[in-house]
């Protein structure tokens, strides 16, 4: 039996696709594997017989940094709700890019489908991004080399630290009181 091993990934790109995927975030996908980093974008990543949730949620909890391409319809897409929850329950560090909106235009969609504690996390993992520092992009203004190279220096940058970090809290441990 021949089994792929596949590197996990660092960077989980958590955007809605029929907004973003032909623009900022399959150029941000390529850029970040250009500087060798291992990106998740369904499209790139998942294979045909790959289980959806399996796959999504692994990535999530292996990844070091989330980018939230945050667009219009954003609110609709129950994968795109999903993936930011799951992100920010797991302390993930978010990075939002706002894509032709503004974090006050982001509101919930109150879909019948969804349970009641879907919507609480939901509203939540919404509330928590709104109020996160990040990099505005509008596309009939802006230019998409520059949104793309400013949050890799961003997500780069941020790797460092998180890397610094961890190997401060291992030099820490390892001193014997």
């Amino acid at each position: 039996m021949v089994r792929r091993v596949t590197e996990p990934c660092d960077v989980f790109l958590n955007h809605r696709s029929m907004d973003t995927k032909k623009t900022v975030a399959t150029l941000m996908y390529d850029h970040l594997k250009r500087h060798g980093f291992n990106p998740f974008l369904d499209n790139k990543t998942m294979k045909p017989g790959d289980k959806l949730f399996d796959k999504i949620n692994r990535a999530v909890m292996e990844c070091q940094i989330g980018v939230a391409l945050l667009s219009p319809r954003y609110t609709e897409s129950y994968f795109c709700l999903h993936e930011l929850a799951l992100l920010l329950g797991c302390n993930k560090k978010v990075i939002p890019i706002f894509c032709d909106v503004k974090p006050s235009q982001l509101r919930l969609v109150n879909n019948p489908k969804w349970s009641q504690d879907e919507l609480r996390r939901f509203r939540w993992a919404l509330e928590e991004v709104k109020y996160t520092v990040g990099l505005t992009f509008n596309s009939s203004k802006g230019n998409l080399s520059e949104i793309v190279n400013s949050a890799s220096d961003i997500i780069i940058g941020s790797m460092i630290e998180l890397k610094d970090e961890a190997r401060v809290q291992r030099k820490n441990l390892a001193i014997p009181l």
